[in-house]
Formats: C-alpha cells, sequence, structure tokens
C-alpha cells in the first residue's frame, strides 16, 4: 500500500472525475471533491465522497475550500486541517458550445488561476491541472483550412508549436501558462504539471462508439487517433501525486499507448492524415504508437496502459 494523500479534485463529478476519485480511493488517499453538482452516487456506492459546492470562480471560496475538513467526521479530529498534499484541477468547461465563447473563457481562466494561485501560496507539493489535446490545433479548427492537417508527429510536448484558433484550446493554453509562471515563483515547495488529456473514454463508450471509429478513421482525425480511457488517467493522477522527485513545471500528454486504427500507425497516418505529402516526423513512432504519443508520462513517471481499447471495442467486458 501507498503512502496515503490528501487531495483536492475540481469538477470530480464530471466525466474524467467520476472515474479518477474511485481509482484515488482504491490506492487508500483521502479525497474531497470541489464541484457544483453531487458525486454521482453510482460511482460512489460506500458513500465515501464528500463534495463541498464551490465556485472556482470565486478565489476566496477556493481559498477556504483548500483549506477545508474533507468531511463532517474530520470534526472528531484533534488537530485543524492542513491544506492537502495534493490538488488535481478537473473542473472546467470542456469544450466549445456549452456556453457562449466569452463565458467558457472568463471560467476557464479564472478558475485556474484561481486554483493554482490559492495551493502555490497554501505551499501544496503537487497541483495537476486538466489541459488539452486541442491545445495541438487540429481538433476544433475551422475547415477548410491547413490547420486541420498536424504540422509533425509525434505530438511532442516540448517541440510542438502549438497555435490554436479556437477559444477552448486557447484557454487552455493560457493555463499552462499560469502554471508555468506560478511555478516558477514556487519552485521550492510546489510541482505543476499540465496534463495534455485526451479524448476521454469511459467504459461504456467503447462498445457504443468504437465500432463507427474504426469503421471511419477519419472520425478520429481530429483527436490525432488518440484517447485516455478514464481509468488510466486515474492512475496517471495518481503517480503523478506520488513522484517523489521535485520536477517543477511540466507538460505531460494524457493518453493511452495506441492508436485507434486497425491499420499500424505509419499505414494509418499515411491513409487518413492526408498523404506523404502532410507527414512530418520528427522521431521514429513505435508500429501501433498513438500519435499524441505518450512517450514522455510512460518514461517520467512509470505509466503502464491497464486499458487498451482493443479489449473492448467488441464487447469485452469493460
Amino acid at each position: 500500500m501507498s503512502v496515503s494523500k490528501r487531495i483536492v479534485v475540481t469538477g470530480g463529478s464530471g466525466k474524467a472525475g467520476r472515474h479518477v476519485i474511485p481509482y484515488l480511493l482504491s490506492k487508500g488517499h483521502e479525497v474531497l471533491n470541489l464541484d457544483l453538482i453531487p458525486f454521482p452516487s453510482t460511482h460512489d456506492p460506500d458513500n465515501r465522497v464528500y463534495t463541498l459546492k464551490t465556485d472556482l470562480t470565486d478565489s476566496g471560496q477556493v481559498f477556504n475550500a483548500l483549506t477545508s475538513h474533507f468531511n463532517m467526521a474530520e470534526y472528531t479530529k484533534p488537530h485543524n486541517p492542513q491544506p492537502p498534499d495534493a490538488v488535481i484541477h478537473l473542473a472546467a468547461y470542456a469544450r466549445n458550445l456549452l456556453v457562449p465563447d466569452n463565458e467558457m473563457f472568463r471560467t476557464n481562466i479564472t478558475s485556474t488561476y484561481n486554483v493554482i494561485e490559492s495551493s502555490s501560496k497554501l505551499g501544496v507539493s503537487k497541483v495537476l491541472i486538466a489541459s488539452s489535446e486541442t491545445v495541438y490545433g487540429a481538433c476544433f479548427s475551422q475547415t477548410p483550412d491547413t490547420a486541420l492537417f498536424f504540422l509533425s508527429f509525434p505530438l511532442d510536448e516540448d517541440t510542438y508549436d502549438c497555435n490554436p484558433m479556437d477559444s477552448y484550446a486557447i484557454s487552455k493554453l493560457c493555463g499552462e501558462r499560469i502554471a508555468r509562471g506560478f511555478s516558477h515563483r514556487y519552485s521550492s515547495t510546489t510541482d505543476i504539471y499540465a496534463l495534455r488529456i485526451g479524448n476521454v473514454i469511459e467504459p461504456h463508450e467503447y462498445a457504443r462508439d468504437f465500432p463507427s471509429f474504426i469503421a471511419d478513421p477519419t472520425l478520429r482525425k481530429r483527436n490525432a487517433w488518440s484517447y485516455i480511457d478514464a481509468r488510466d488517467l486515474g492512475q496517471i493522477c495518481h503517480l503523478a501525486i506520488m513522484k517523489k522527485e521535485r520536477l517543477g513545471f511540466q507538460i505531460f500528454n494524457a493518453t493511452n499507448d495506441g492508436i485507434t486504427t486497425e491499420e499500424n500507425t505509419l499505414v494509418a497516418l499515411k491513409k487518413y492524415h492526408g498523404g506523404d505529402e502532410k507527414l512530418v516526423f520528427t522521431r521514429e513512432l513505435g508500429e501501433r504508437e498513438a500519435p499524441l504519443s505518450n512517450k514522455k508520462i510512460k518514461d517520467v513517471l512509470g505509466f503502464m496502459e491497464e486499458h487498451d481499447w482493443r479489449k473492448y471495442w467488441k464487447g469485452g467486458s469493460a
């Protein structure tokens, strides 16, 4: 059993969080969920997740929540609660067209700033923020436009020129810049990792969605034929929190290992990306390596995929 950490998760009631939190609990951690809606009981049969209703665009509420009790039982403890060991910031409008763009941008940026600022000033050791695959530019690009073609493969965290044109992706790129700045200032106490999360897939979505993805691989071009299983995202968060060495500010692609096509990677890219004249490679790709590569997170954090889409898409138990 690993050492238990006190972890605050924002937006834990959402699509990713409702799988990330149970994974963290399974590793022995204590978790407080900050959200505007309760944690779904379908993912918490033992009623272990306490949700503190919090408006993350209000800096005072964020600071107070990060110094809060995790549940009512903590009032029986002899000491006042201390700031958490880690904060995982998942809360956001998760794409364009949920609200007008200006409201999405305001909310995403303000909440991210508030969470990072409060966490840094409270001395929280590890802060993870949800960035996005969309920062690479193609996902919400306007077509027809050359932006729908990726500049090079693999999509690399540290060298790829991210220049998205949509408000959601820009909000995520701004969040990364906020994280980088605060990590620089508070480098002695706080590591901040931006997770460029791929298209999140829940267990029930394999049998529902992947047959059409495999039948028409062009449907996955905007996602770079990559994904992240929501449960594997939980593993990534756990590994990041438990990393003992100080890494400062880091960006990690949070994706699974393999490309979401029946063809191997090089064949698929030649067929579905736009031909050889549109393909630029910065290194050799593995036979079935996802174009949105997770090589860095495997090398640095030791991530090992558990949920390969090929086990589930034809109706296998997820």
